[in-house]
């Protein structure tokens, strides 16, 4: 949890949080994507995260996803904007968020790409037609886009 997150927590309790995610539609040279099995929820996601006070997009995804997967972004494009009843999470805690998501599209990365992490239990590149199961809930709008290309930027 973020040093934002952990403070408002304090002063709202388990209250609905407004926040910005943001994350990578990472893409390799066979056009499959990378998913990430989460650990706390035993479930497929496309890496990425909660913005930071004074972040850009840009700074979140980049950070997000080389603190999750080991991998350095180039040239991140925008993929989508998503928000709506799908953006509603509450956690097992009882906490609960609306959390915007600004998506981008990544075809361009260095770095080894690490298996395990304290999020994740492993990433694997995905065909279009070959997605895992199950998608995270709150992920699979746009996950389900990228497979069936949506022509970008998609606004939800």
């Amino acid at each position: 949890m973020n040093d934002y997150i952990r403070t408002m927590r304090k002063l709202v309790g388990k209250e609905t949080l407004v926040t910005v995610g943001c994350g990578a539609i990472i893409e390799d040279e066979q056009g499959r994507i990378l998913l990430q099995r989460r650990k706390d929820q035993n479930n497929w996601c496309i890496p990425g995260g909660v913005m930071e006070i004074g972040e850009t997009f840009l700074d979140t995804v980049s950070r997000e996803v080389e603190e999750e997967t080991n991998l350095v972004i180039h040239h991140p494009e925008l993929f989508g904007i998503y928000s709506g009843p799908s953006c509603f999470k509450e956690y097992p805690n009882g906490d609960k968020v609306f959390s915007v998501q600004v998506i981008f599209r990544v075809k361009q990365y260095t770095g080894e790409l690490k298996q395990e992490g304290a999020e994740s239990l492993k990433h694997r590149f995905f065909n279009k037609d070959e997605l895992p199961s199950p998608l995270n809930s709150n992920q699979a709008a746009f996950i389900l886009d990228w497979a069936e290309g949506v022509p970008t930027s998609v606004i939800k």
